[in-house]
């Protein structure tokens, strides 16, 4: 999987976040596994 360019990336042994400020070939990790796509949050709408 290619790192995105701005997409959030989670850690779910410790909770660790990183932003992806370069885009690139390969897998970011730690605590020794992969580190997980953030789903974004829905931001609420005003009306």
């Amino acid at each position: 999987m290619a790192n995105q360019l701005g997409k959030r990336l989670e850690c779910k042994e410790c909770g660790s976040e990183v932003l992806c400020t370069k885009a690139g070939e390969g897998t970011v990790q730690c605590c020794g596994v992969d580190m997980q796509l953030k789903k974004p949050v829905a931001l609420p709408t005003a009306d």
